[in-house]
């Protein structure tokens, strides 16, 4: 659908919140290396917009704000179909679990196309098995017509959980700026509150949502352990954790409580995420599950290497023993053993570094993943809208 017969066709991204987060600055990379003159892009919320919304750098991208409340209800619909029809979008793609049933207000607007991005799972069914979500998401799979999977482990689970046939999905990787995320040759800065670095520090950061599905409490465990293995190391070691969230002064007291807060920082939300990884020796994501991480292509890019827990995408990602290491989720033990033999083997951690930073240059950039989604989006564009698909009825 192109207004007015000159201009570019719409997309209009539905997310839940448009705050700090992976899927976000995927997002916020996509519009800002789409072409104006190939799409228009416009972001409808379903609760509020956050400050990330100030990374955009198009300034013809409209941010519609529903601040629906939490649940589901008829007026939810009304809104969003109220919304879509000023938005005028020629696709309409929505993004996880709780954007989805947006996908039924598009269904009836005449013409209009639509796509399904998964970009990971939550803390309340980390392994897509729950089975009232699967019902939900089969319910409405006939009328997506074309699923994006951001890893393969989203896009097995896609075919094998929900059903989807696999000609419908389309597995694309995030990128990454190498020039932006890159290391440093020269000595560490001063950062940190006052008194936090020592001479000689050794730095292991993490960057994410201080939500339960990162779990920071299992890398502070672990960071506390790591400490009371070496006492001539422990005074050289800290800790920075990059982000905000709902468990920020949960996470705080339990520093508190395992007695290493001196050597531990928490920054709070930044936009200078490049900067302060490049202070690191050593980068950590504890998580429970992930779809595929920015912030490990991040650290990787900024020649680190990386310990990662073995869930979602993250095997794609850290190769075993080049990159970096893969533990189990939530083994403290595991964690702080890999923690010290990265830090006490200088040699080890310049070679990992090397190699995830080579990886990380030839496999993932932002140029081949905006070509993707802008391929699937014109591939969508072009086929014939079928609203009696025979899926519907084999479902």
């Amino acid at each position: 659908m192109i207004e007015g017969g000159c201009k570019s066709p719409r997309i209009v991204h539905v997310v839940y919140r448009f705050g700090t987060g992976g899927l976000e600055n995927g997002l916020v990379n996509i519009i800002n290396r789409t072409p104006s003159e190939r799409y228009r892009h416009a972001i409808l919320c379903l609760t509020d917009a956050g400050l990330f919304a100030s990374r955009l750098v198009r300034h013809d991208v409209p941010i519609v704000a529903l601040r629906c409340p939490a649940g589901h209800s008829f007026a939810v619909y009304v809104r969003l179909w109220s919304a879509l029809r000023v938005l005028r979008p020629a696709i309409v793609h929505t993004r996880n679990l709780a954007t989805l049933e947006a996908q039924i207000p598009a269904f009836f607007l005449p013409g209009v196309r639509r796509v399904h991005g998964e970009h990971g799972r939550d803390v309340f069914d980390l392994e897509g098995k729950s089975v009232k979500y699967n019902v939900l998401r089969r319910l409405i799979r006939p009328i997506v017509q074309r699923y994006i999977a951001v890893s393969r482990d989203l896009a097995e689970w896609l075919e094998s959980s929900v059903r989807v046939p696999p000609m419908r999905i389309r597995q694309i990787y995030n990128g990454v700026d190498p020039d932006q995320f890159s290391p440093t040759g020269g000595a560490r800065t001063d950062f940190g509150p006052p008194g936090f670095l020592s001479d000689g520090a050794l730095v292991i950061g993490t960057v994410g949502r201080l939500v339960a599905v990162k779990d920071q409490r299992t890398l502070l465990l672990a960071f506390a352990d790591l400490v009371g293995r070496n006492r001539d190391l422990a005074s050289r070691l800290r800790l920075v954790i990059v982000g905000e969230g709902e468990l920020r002064h949960a996470l705080e007291q339990q520093a508190a409580a395992c007695g290493v807060s001196h050597a531990v920082w928490f920054t709070g939300d930044r936009s200078d995420v490049a900067d302060l990884m490049r202070q690191f020796d050593l980068f950590v994501l504890p998580s429970l599950g992930e779809g595929i991480s920015n912030t490990i292509l991040e650290a990787m890019a900024t020649g680190l290497p990386v310990i990662a827990t073995r869930v979602g995408g993250n095997p794609e990602l850290v190769m075993q023993g080049r990159t970096g290491v893969l533990v189990s989720a939530g083994d403290i033990g595991a964690l702080a053993s890999a923690m010290y033999d990265f830090i006490t083997d200088e040699v080890r951690r310049m070679c990992c570094g090397a190699a995830a930073r080579a990886e990380v240059t030839q496999r993932f950039d932002w140029e081949s993943c905006v070509d993707a989604y802008l391929s699937l989006y014109d591939e969508v564009l072009g086929q014939r809208v079928d609203r009696t698909e025979n899926e519907i009825a084999r479902w």
